[in-house]
């Protein structure tokens, strides 16, 4: 009987910020013009980079590829995220929720190793930087972003045939999309195997991209010490400031909600720390990379002079 109880579910329904009723409104107009500006952001990243050829280099090619990442990242979570707010359907299909955490992971994860690769960018760069052009040429940067690319998508497929291959008895998702944790909590059955399956993954997919960079900026930071002139030191830490601005903080928020030991978990805690890697970091990314990017906030300029004249 029990077995049958589980084909009846076929979806799912989101409860999102039902703890902030009196405040949906308000937090449906901070999150579109969030959204808004974080499409326009990466639109325009993107753009500036495919145009102007003087950022024809490794760094924003990695850029341009995280700012893409992020846009579909960001569609595939706010859009419905924005319509709940608005009181309008709710429910998700089992396929549909399925698709979203595939996207959601494989997005997510992509974007763990791309840092990975911007962080091993600004290594080469000013610890080999005679070796540059031929360390970091065409190829190289095209196998780092299929690498990335290719450790979302296993791990995405893996993660999400574990979690669906779970009976399911309750309906009602204590999130504002289908994340991991929040499916899994859905489950009739004992889910401590997809409990440290997840551990795994985590600890995989962000504590070796964050000792990754890690390294990386211990040795970047010894070499730049090693400049003899107080300039040469200030435009070196320039290069790396932007990149370690936007690591610390992706970093920071995925690993307070997957590293974290289940029993710490609260719902309102974790719809806040979801708000900012789903809603914050992307937006980051742009504004981080135009305001304090000289080369970026040049390319603009150029772009707009180009079109007034």
């Amino acid at each position: 009987m029990k077995r049958e109880n589980h084909t009846l579910i076929t979806e799912f329904t989101f409860q999102g910020f039902s703890s902030f009723h009196e405040h949906q409104l308000i937090l449906f107009v901070v999150f579109l013009a969030l959204y808004t500006l974080t499409l326009a952001g990466n639109v325009i990243i993107v753009t500036i980079i495919q145009i102007d050829r003087h950022l024809h280099t490794p760094m924003y090619f990695f850029l341009s590829m995280l700012s893409t990442s992020e846009t579909v990242y960001t569609l595939v979570i706010l859009p419905r995220m924005l319509s709940s707010l608005m009181g309008m359907n709710q429910s998700i299909s089992l396929a549909g929720c399925a698709t979203q955490m595939f996207f959601f992971i494989t997005f997510g994860i992509t974007n763990c190793f791309l840092l990975t690769a911007m962080g091993y960018d600004r290594y080469v760069a000013i610890c080999k930087p005679l070796r540059y052009t031929v360390i970091m040429n065409k190829r190289v940067c095209v196998q780092l972003v299929w690498g990335a690319c290719s450790i979302g998508l296993i791990v995405a497929m893996t993660q999400v045939t574990s979690v669906f291959r779970l009976p399911f008895c309750a309906t009602k998702v204590a999130h504002f999309f289908c994340d991991i944790r929040p499916v899994m909590k859905l489950s009739c059955i004992d889910t401590t195997v997809n409990e440290i399956l997840t551990l795994i993954i985590s600890v995989l997919v962000l504590v070796v991209p964050m000792g990754l960079v890690f390294i990386s900026y211990v040795l970047i930071i010894s070499t730049i010490l090693k400049i003899a002139s107080a300039e040469g030191q200030k435009k070196a830490f320039a290069t790396c400031a932007s990149h370690l601005t936007v690591v610390i903080v992706h970093y920071s928020c995925a690993s307070i909600v997957y590293l974290k030991p289940k029993s710490e978990n609260s719902r309102d805690q974790d719809q806040l720390v979801s708000v900012t890697y789903t809603v914050i970091t992307p937006l980051l990314n742009p504004v981080v990379y135009t305001l304090r990017n000289k080369e970026v906030k040049y390319a603009l300029l150029r772009a707009i002079g180009r079109k007034l004249s």
